[in-house]
C-alpha cells in the first residue's frame, strides 16, 4: 500500500498495483474529499435521477465511462493529479509515463491569455456595410456599456464586455456585417452571459446599422481564449538519440499530410478530452474550436511543435483555444464532475485550462514515442485484450488469462476469446 508522503505529490510508485476501492480512497485522503464526494465518484454515487432529468430532455437513465487518475503531472512546479474520463485503454497510463518523462527538466511550463469569448452578431440588409462598419467601432462604447448592464455581477468581479471588432464578409447572401463582441468570462465557460449580451445590443446595432441582426450568438473558435504548454524530455528518458529523431521523422509526417495529422491532434484530445469529460465541460466546443485552430493559416497542422535543443532532448509545445469554465452549467451540478474538480486542486478556469493543455501534449508525446519505437498496438492491445475477454463473456480471474494467452498469441479477436474461454471453463 502506498504511504502519503508530507508533500503535495502526484509521482505514486505502484498505484496501479491497487484495488479501485484503495486507490480512491488514496486520492480521497491526499485530495481531502468528503464521504459525499467519494461516493459521487464510486458506483454508489454520481448523478441521481432527479438532477439528471432537470439537466437535459426525456431523460430514462445513465450511462457509466470509467475514470482514472494520471499521475506526475508538474505543471508549473505545483502537482496535480488529473482526472481522466475515457472509454480507451492505455490513454491515463500513457498521459502518466509521459509526464513522468518531464520532471527530471522541471516539469510542464504554462500560460495562457485571459478567459475572453467572442459573442457574433450578424447585420444583414445595410446599403453602405463599410460606412456602417465605421459607425459601429465608432459606437464601441455604447455597445460595450449596454453589453454590460445584462451581467453587473460579472463586471464586478473584472469580467464583462472589453472591446469589439467589426467585419464585413462576402457570402451567398450578399454582403454581411459581422460583430465580434470580446467578453472576459472570468471563470465561467461563459456563452449564457455572451449570448445574453448579444441578444441585448442587437437593437441597437441595427439602429446603429440601419440593417437587420439576425444571429447572435458565441463562437467556439476562441482565439481570445488561448493556452499553451511546453516540456522538455529527456533523450535517456525517450530511449536515446534514435528515438529522438524517429519522434522527429513522425511529427515532420504528420505536419507534412492531413490524413496523418488529423490522428496526430485526434491523439491530443484523447487526453484533452477525457479531463473535460471528468470535470463535465463542454468538450464539443473545445475539439470544435482546436480542430479550426489547427487550420487557421489555411492548412490543417499539428497543435503540437517538436524541436530538438542543444543537449539532444526533445521540446514539445503546444497552443490551442480552451474554452472551460468552473462556475455554471454542469461542471457547477454534477457531483462526480465537482470532486473531480477537488482532486485536481485547480483554483481558476485558467489554472484548468493550462493542466489540460499539459496532458494534451503529454498525450502526444506518448503517442508519438509508441508508434516510433514499438508501434501503437504494443500496449493499447494488451489493455483491450481484457475488454475483449470481457465481451466473450469472462468474468473473476478468468479475464486476465483469456487476455493474456490472446496477447501472447497476438490474436486478439472475439471468436479466439471464445474459444479460450470454452477451453478453461
Amino acid at each position: 500500500m502506498i504511504s502519503l508522503v508530507d508533500e503535495k505529490n502526484s509521482n505514486w510508485s505502484g498505484f496501479y498495483k491497487l484495488k479501485p476501492e484503495e486507490r480512491l480512497n488514496l486520492v480521497a485522503t491526499h485530495s481531502g474529499l468528503s464521504d459525499d464526494e467519494k461516493r459521487s465518484i464510486d458506483l454508489e454515487g454520481g448523478l441521481k435521477m432527479d438532477l439528471a432529468d432537470r439537466m437535459i430532455e426525456n431523460v430514462i437513465g445513465f450511462i457509466s465511462m470509467p475514470m482514472g487518475v494520471a499521475m506526475n503531472f508538474l505543471v508549473n512546479n505545483k502537482e496535480y493529479l488529473v482526472p481522466m474520463a475515457t472509454e480507451e485503454p492505455s490513454i491515463v497510463a500513457a498521459a502518466s509515463n509521459a509526464a513522468k518523462m518531464t520532471r527530471s527538466n522541471g516539469g510542464f511550463r504554462t500560460s495562457s491569455t485571459p478567459p475572453v469569448m467572442i459573442g457574433q452578431i450578424q447585420v444583414i440588409g445595410v446599403a453602405d456595410p463599410n460606412r456602417a462598419r465605421l459607425d459601429i467601432l465608432s459606437s464601441k462604447e455604447q455597445i460595450l456599456s449596454k453589453a454590460n448592464e445584462q451581467d453587473p455581477m460579472l463586471v464586478s468581479l473584472g469580467g464583462g464586455a472589453k472591446d469589439l471588432d467589426a467585419r464585413v464578409i462576402e457570402s451567398a447572401e450578399g454582403p454581411m456585417i459581422i460583430v465580434g463582441l470580446h467578453v472576459n468570462c472570468k471563470d465561467a465557460m461563459g456563452a449564457n452571459a455572451v449570448n445574453t449580451m448579444c441578444e441585448a445590443v442587437a437593437p441597437l446595432v441595427e439602429e446603429i446599422t440601419s440593417g437587420q441582426v439576425l444571429l447572435r450568438i458565441i463562437t467556439n473558435l476562441a482565439v481570445k481564449r488561448l493556452v499553451r504548454a511546453s516540456a522538455v524530455f529527456s533523450k535517456d528518458d525517450l530511449g536515446g538519440e534514435q528515438v529522438v529523431k524517429a519522434i522527429m521523422k513522425a511529427y515532420a509526417f504528420a505536419f507534412s499530410d492531413p490524413y496523418r495529422c488529423t490522428t496526430h491532434n485526434k491523439g491530443i484530445m484523447n487526453g484533452i478530452i477525457a479531463v473535460a469529460l471528468a470535470t463535465a465541460q463542454d468538450h464539443r466546443a473545445i475539439e470544435a474550436g482546436a480542430h479550426a485552430y489547427a487550420c487557421r493559416d489555411g492548412e490543417y497542422l499539428p497543435l503540437t511543435n517538436y524541436e530538438i535543443n542543444s543537449n539532444g532532448d526533445l521540446v514539445g509545445t503546444i497552443e490551442l483555444p480552451m474554452a472551460i469554465g468552473l462556475i455554471g452549467g454542469a461542471t457547477a451540478s454534477h457531483p462526480t464532475a465537482k470532486a473531480a474538480v477537488k482532486i485536481l486542486g485547480t483554483s481558476s478556469s485558467n489554472d484548468l485550462a493550462e493542466v489540460i493543455a499539459a496532458v494534451g501534449l503529454a498525450q502526444n508525446l506518448a503517442a508519438l514515442r509508441a508508434l516510433s519505437v514499438e508501434g501503437i498496438q504494443r500496449g493499447h492491445m494488451k489493455l483491450h485484450a481484457r475488454n475483449v475477454a470481457v465481451s466473450a463473456g469472462a468474468s473473476g480471474p478468468l479475464i486476465d488469462k483469456v487476455a493474456q494467452i490472446m496477447v501472447s498469441e497476438r490474436k486478439i479477436r472475439f471468436d479466439r476469446a471464445k474459444e479460450i474461454l470454452s477451453t478453461l471453463s
